[in-house]
Protein backbone atom coordinates (compact mmCIF):
# COMPACT_ATOMS: atom_id res chain seq x y z
CA UNK A 1 0.00 0.00 0.00
CA UNK A 2 2.71 2.45 1.31
CA UNK A 3 4.29 1.48 -2.59
CA UNK A 4 0.75 3.02 -4.41
CA UNK A 5 1.00 5.99 -2.39
CA UNK A 6 4.82 6.79 -2.80
CA UNK A 7 4.27 6.25 -6.54
CA UNK A 8 0.86 8.35 -6.53
CA UNK A 9 2.36 11.01 -5.12
CA UNK A 10 5.28 11.09 -6.72
CA UNK A 11 3.34 10.78 -10.36
CA UNK A 12 1.42 13.92 -9.01
CA UNK A 13 4.44 15.90 -8.51
CA UNK A 14 5.70 15.00 -11.89
CA UNK A 15 2.34 16.44 -12.89
CA UNK A 16 3.03 19.56 -10.94
CA UNK A 17 6.61 20.05 -12.55
CA UNK A 18 5.32 19.80 -15.86
CA UNK A 19 2.45 22.35 -14.95
CA UNK A 20 5.11 25.06 -13.79
CA UNK A 21 8.34 24.21 -15.72
CA UNK A 22 7.84 25.15 -19.22
CA UNK A 23 9.67 22.61 -21.50
CA UNK A 24 9.38 20.36 -18.92
CA UNK A 25 6.09 17.85 -20.45
CA UNK A 26 4.48 14.51 -20.59
CA UNK A 27 2.84 12.83 -23.76
CA UNK A 28 0.22 11.13 -21.41
CA UNK A 29 -0.78 9.99 -18.04
CA UNK A 30 0.76 6.52 -18.89
CA UNK A 31 4.03 8.49 -19.35
CA UNK A 32 3.89 9.83 -16.10
CA UNK A 33 3.27 6.94 -14.59
CA UNK A 34 5.97 5.06 -16.00
CA UNK A 35 8.12 8.15 -15.51
CA UNK A 36 7.78 8.25 -11.98
CA UNK A 37 8.50 4.27 -11.95
CA UNK A 38 11.73 4.74 -13.21
CA UNK A 39 12.83 8.11 -11.38
CA UNK A 40 12.45 5.86 -8.16
CA UNK A 41 14.14 2.74 -9.48
CA UNK A 42 17.00 4.96 -10.95
CA UNK A 43 17.69 6.94 -7.34
CA UNK A 44 17.29 3.54 -5.64
CA UNK A 45 19.72 1.88 -7.55
CA UNK A 46 21.71 4.25 -9.81
CA UNK A 47 22.25 7.38 -7.41
CA UNK A 48 24.01 5.99 -4.54
CA UNK A 49 26.42 4.18 -6.72
CA UNK A 50 27.39 7.56 -8.48
CA UNK A 51 26.86 9.89 -4.87
CA UNK A 52 29.90 7.00 -3.69
CA UNK A 53 32.17 7.33 -7.11
CA UNK A 54 31.30 11.46 -7.04
CA UNK A 55 32.45 11.65 -3.24
CA UNK A 56 35.79 13.72 -3.39
CA UNK A 57 34.37 15.56 -6.01
CA UNK A 58 31.26 16.35 -3.66
CA UNK A 59 33.13 17.57 -0.59
CA UNK A 60 35.71 19.55 -3.00
CA UNK A 61 32.72 21.47 -4.22
CA UNK A 62 30.38 21.56 -1.35
CA UNK A 63 27.41 19.60 -2.88
CA UNK A 64 27.07 21.34 -5.40
CA UNK A 65 27.78 17.75 -7.84
CA UNK A 66 25.34 16.02 -5.87
CA UNK A 67 23.06 18.69 -7.34
CA UNK A 68 24.06 18.51 -10.49
CA UNK A 69 23.84 14.54 -10.05
CA UNK A 70 19.98 14.93 -9.37
CA UNK A 71 19.92 17.07 -12.58
CA UNK A 72 21.61 14.99 -15.17
CA UNK A 73 20.09 11.37 -13.82
CA UNK A 74 16.75 13.58 -14.19
CA UNK A 75 17.92 14.57 -18.04
CA UNK A 76 18.64 10.64 -18.52
CA UNK A 77 15.20 9.24 -17.76
CA UNK A 78 14.20 12.16 -20.16
CA UNK A 79 16.17 9.89 -22.94
CA UNK A 80 15.10 6.63 -21.52
CA UNK A 81 10.74 6.91 -21.15
CA UNK A 82 9.18 7.90 -24.04
CA UNK A 83 6.35 10.36 -24.42
CA UNK A 84 8.71 12.31 -21.63
CA UNK A 85 10.50 14.89 -22.59
CA UNK A 86 13.20 17.98 -21.48
CA UNK A 87 13.69 20.44 -23.46
CA UNK A 88 17.44 21.22 -22.36
CA UNK A 89 19.87 21.15 -19.88
CA UNK A 90 18.28 24.55 -18.56
CA UNK A 91 15.18 23.27 -17.82
CA UNK A 92 16.07 20.00 -16.19
CA UNK A 93 18.27 22.41 -13.88
CA UNK A 94 14.87 24.19 -12.75
CA UNK A 95 12.76 21.06 -13.07
CA UNK A 96 14.86 19.21 -10.34
CA UNK A 97 15.00 22.27 -8.05
CA UNK A 98 10.91 22.64 -8.72
CA UNK A 99 10.60 18.45 -8.19
CA UNK A 100 12.59 18.13 -4.96
CA UNK A 101 10.76 21.37 -3.56
CA UNK A 102 7.19 20.01 -4.39
CA UNK A 103 8.47 16.12 -3.59
CA UNK A 104 9.36 17.26 -0.22
CA UNK A 105 6.04 19.35 0.57
CA UNK A 106 3.81 16.42 -0.81
CA UNK A 107 5.24 13.48 1.37
CA UNK A 108 5.63 15.95 4.15
CA UNK A 109 2.13 16.52 3.71
CA UNK A 110 1.48 12.88 3.17
CA UNK A 111 3.02 11.45 6.69
CA UNK A 112 0.98 14.39 8.64
CA UNK A 113 -2.20 13.11 7.23
CA UNK A 114 -1.08 9.26 7.71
Amino acid sequence: MKLIVTISLNVLTLMIVSYLVPGFRFDSLWATIVTAIVIGVTNTFIKPILKIIFLPLTIITLGVSSFLINVVLLWAVSFMVPGFEIEGFLTAVIASIVLSLVSTFLHKLAEEKG
